[in-house]
């Protein structure tokens, strides 16, 4: 009797611990928007003693795939429980991690080519900032990071790539990396936006557009401004633009981590995927 009361009290004392270390999740939450012209739903992990500590946090910006929305990471990602794990085994610093919706409306994080739905001036100008208020968030370069997958890997590309004094580290895993060639660019804008046939402002749009003409093009003095964790599968079919710009990035001597692991264009990836973006996030959160 007396031992089956000891296990008892451990499995209580057990249970009491791990639900004391988990953060929650909030994931029906918006940010009006002036410029979208319309209310922009997004999801927030906010970790353990958040809501009764008096710190501020470093922030990840977690970006979703096409066809899924801010819910992606949380119900498939399971955002939730690998950041409780990471920061409990210290893998991790405590972090605020928040997820945008980017497919409602128009689906991507840029502006597109056509001036009409310009997402990338909407997360700067009113998601980030409205985000850094309303949370305690060290809002300062070196404690906020942007990470995603496919094609939230290409906003992570683009928003490093466009806004290097913002970001001390980006994480793409899986990326759309942009059109390849001018060629590919035409054949993209000619299927979605078919009344646009300006060359010049296709061209405009290509070299701000393809990671890898920005990574040919960052001047010497931004080649440590990001630290970048680059993570695709062996058999994901982005693997090629993936591994040209990992290819010029080695030639532009731009530091950075490239892993290539078997796997493909999946959530079994990108699960597997995480644990290790919330360590290299991480390493830039903490002082040197």
């Amino acid at each position: 009797m007396k031992k089956a009361f000891c296990l008892s009290c451990l499995l209580i004392f057990s249970v009491s611990f791990i639900s004391a270390q988990a953060g929650k999740v909030y994931d029906n939450l918006s940010v009006p928007s002036k410029i979208l012209k319309m209310d922009r739903k997004y999801a927030v992990y906010l970790p353990s003693g958040y809501e009764t500590s008096q710190r501020s946090y470093p922030v990840l910006y977690l970006l979703h795939g096409a066809t899924d929305n801010h819910t992606g990471w949380v119900q498939f990602g399971e955002v939730q429980h690998i950041a409780d794990k990471a920061i409990a085994e210290g893998v991790a610093t405590p972090m605020i991690i928040v997820m945008p919706d980017a497919d409602t409306g128009q689906m991507g994080y840029f502006n597109n080519i056509a001036g009409n739905w310009n997402y990338e001036d909407f997360f700067f100008q009113e998601f980030l900032p409205a985000i850094e208020k309303t949370y305690r968030i060290r809002a300062s370069k070196q404690y906020r990071a942007v990470a995603g997958l496919s094609m939230g890997g290409g906003g992570s590309f683009m928003y490093a790539l466009h806004h290097p004094e913002l970001f001390s580290s980006a994480c793409p895993l899986s990326a759309s990396v942009g059109p390849l060639s001018m060629d590919e660019a035409k054949a993209r804008i000619k299927k979605t936006n078919p009344e646009i046939t300006d060359e010049a402002k296709i061209k405009a749009w290509f070299e701000d557009h393809s990671a890898i003409e920005l990574v040919n093009k960052m001047p010497e003095d931004q080649k440590k401004a990001v630290r970048w964790y680059i993570d695709c599968g062996d058999d994901d079919f982005l693997y090629e633009g993936n591994c040209l710009i990992h290819i010029a990035m080695r030639k532009k001597n731009i530091p950075h981590e490239f892993r290539t692991r078997d796997g493909e264009h999946n959530w079994t990836y990108w699960r597997d995927a995480l644990p290790k973006v919330l360590e290299f996030v991480t390493e830039e959160f903490h002082q040197k």
